[in-house]
Order: structure tokens, then C-alpha cells, then sequence
């Protein structure tokens, strides 16, 4: 069953002068929800919380917090899901300039829990190169902003069931992400994944294995420019993201990979923070 609060009221309508709605001017987070909890919620808030202090959205995370425990408890059975949790700069009159004042808009939803063929994180996804490029926004590298318009065109070229995800390229040819997950290759024992510092989202689950994971499991980890040969001659690859948690790689254009060891290692972990 689905649930829609908004700035802590159950509703399914929305200001049509919001900010979110007119510009994208807002951030947000999807979030998994196991047994009525929300595993990785502090990271998702830290985050969203680094998002709004990049577009001066006005941020009160003890409010947030407050309301997102409230909503929790709202939801009926079953309590697996996804919660995703929005923040607008709120309502504001025409243009892009944004009132000094203006009061952030809050928007929470209950959504079905996404399963995943259990074959997937078994034996890998088979992935594409997107012809669409992610421009280039230092400002903006990193936070989840709620402007994807590059991710849904990247999205909509292609509608083959047997290709699970595509990765996207900055203008210079090197891999950033996926549409909607994090890229994480193995090479020479080290796990690498591209670096975000003029594009791209920093995932939850990328910043879970880059903080915790790795260092936890004793794998040296870096962030790195990579380009497609580079990728090619990994030994492993995996993405990421919060939802799905870690998904082998099987194949990309010519190139096969059988899901390793330290591909392994990483899965069993992430899936035990999931269930602790």
C-alpha cells in the first residue's frame, strides 16, 4: 500500500508553484526499508543534508527526523519497501531567483519494495554504454539533486529486459556512473571507482563500501578516473545502490566477467548491514 505525506500531512497533491516542481530546485533520497527500518538512514540524511546546504535550502534534521519516524510507524503491513524522501526549496512566485524566506516543502512516500531475479546477484547484469553524457557542474558533483533529466534520457535509449543497467560518460569520455547506480571495478586486488568531483551522485551504498565495507573487509580502495579500457580489463566488476545493494556485472559491449571473490566479500557484508 502506498502512502504520500506532505510537510507531514497525508496528501497526494502538491503547490503547483513549488519550487521542485518548476525548477528541480530540491534534493532527495530513496531509501530502502527493511522490517519498518530504514538501515542506511543516517547516511541518507547526512547526505540530503549535504545537498540542501549546497543549494541553501533551509534544513532542520532533528524535524526530519522526527516526521520520518512518525511516518514510519504509519505504514501497514508488509513493512519491506522503499521510502523516498524529498526536500523543495517549498513555493515561491516566477523566476529562478528563490525567496529568502521561503518555507522548504517535505514530501514523503511509501513505494513497493523492487526484487531483484535472485539469477542477478548470482551470475552478474549485463550493462551498456549510454550515448547520453553527463555535463559537467562541480557545484552540483555528488549531491542527489532533484533534477535527472540526463538520467531519464539516458534511461529511455533503450527498452531491451535482457540489459539491466547503462553506464554514463562525462564529456571527456570517461565513466562516471550508472543511470541509477554507483560503478565499482577490481583490479589488480584494489577496488576503484570512478572519481566525482565535476559529475555524478554519491551514492549511500558507494560512500557505505568506500567508509566501512572495504575498510572493514581489508580491501584498499580508491576513487580514480576510469575509462573504458580500463574497465575492460578489470578482473571484476560490480554497481551499487542503496535499493539493490551490490549486483555482480556479467557482461559490457564484448567483455564477460564471472562474479570473484572480493565481489563476494563485498555483497555478504553489504547484506549483513541490511539485516543486523
Amino acid at each position: 500500500m502506498s502512502l504520500t505525506w506532505v510537510n507531514g500531512v497525508r496528501c497526494d497533491a502538491l503547490d503547483a508553484a513549488d519550487r521542485g516542481l518548476a525548477f528541480g530546485d530540491g534534493v532527495f533520497e530513496t531509501m530502502r526499508l527493511v522490517s519498518g527500518r530504514i538501515p542506511l538512514q543516517e547516511l541518507h540524511l547526512d547526505r540530503l543534508q549535504h545537498g540542501a546546504s549546497v543549494l541553501a535550502i533551509g534544513f532542520d534534521r532533528g524535524a526530519i527526523e522526527s516526521e520520518l519516524s512518525a511516518f514510519l510507524q504509519r505504514i501497514d503491513e508488509p513493512s519491506d519497501g522503499v521510502i523516498k524522501l524529498m526536500l523543495t526549496r517549498g513555493s515561491a512566485g516566477m523566476g529562478y531567483r528563490g525567496e529568502q524566506f521561503s518555507t522548504p516543502t517535505r514530501i514523503l512516500r511509501r513505494l513497493p519494495p523492487r526484487s531483484l531475479d535472485e539469477a542477478l546477484y548470482q551470475h552478474g547484469a549485463e550493462l551498456r554504454i549510454c550515448r547520453t553524457r553527463l555535463g559537467s557542474q562541480p557545484i552540483l558533483a555528488g549531491i542527489k539533486h532533484l533534477n535527472r533529466l540526463e538520467q531519464v534520457l539516458a534511461r529511455n535509449e533503450w527498452s531491451d529486459d535482457s540489459i539491466f543497467e547503462g553506464l554514463m560518460l562525462d564529456e571527456h569520455g570517461s565513466v562516471i556512473e550508472g543511470v541509477s547506480t554507483n560503478l565499482f571495478i577490481v583490479s589488480g586486488g584494489r577496488l576503484l571507482t570512478p572519481v566525482l568531483d565535476h559529475c555524478g551522485v554519491n551514492g549511500v551504498m558507494r560512500t557505505l563500501i568506500l567508509e566501512r565495507v572495504a575498510p572493514w573487509l581489508g580491501i584498499p580502495v580508491s576513487e580514480t578516473r576510469l575509462v573504458q579500457a580500463t574497465i575492460a580489463g578489470a578482473q571484476e566488476v560490480f554497481i551499487c545502490n542503496s535499493v539493490i545493494g551490490v549486483v555482480p556485472v556479467s557482461k559490457l559491449g564484448s567483455t564477460q566477467w564471472r562474479k570473484g571473490v572480493i565481489t563476494t566479500a563485498v555483497q555478504q557484508r553489504v547484506n549483513e548491514v541490511f539485516v543486523d
